[in-house]
């Protein structure tokens, strides 16, 4: 899994899998669940993330972790 966040757009997207979206589905305003060819959930899409979430902290809870792997980009 993995989390990215795009200043410029202020969305937050988060990769569940590592395979491309065939159909999306906005559930909420702003927040929009992305499908693969499966028909399982591959990604959120979290539109105005600085003002539907609290993007300024990550907390990690009992989660099974083989690699955890910390990147700053830009």
């Amino acid at each position: 899994m993995k989390l990215s966040y795009d200043q410029a757009t202020d969305s937050l997207y988060i990769h569940l899998a590592d395979r491309p979206s065939v159909d999306s589905d906005e559930v909420a305003d702003g927040v929009v669940l992305d499908f693969g060819s499966d028909g399982a959930l591959v990604g959120i899409d979290v539109q105005h993330a600085s003002k539907n979430a609290d993007i300024e902290s990550l907390v990690l809870l009992h989660l099974p972790f083989k690699q955890l792997q910390p990147t700053r980009l830009g």
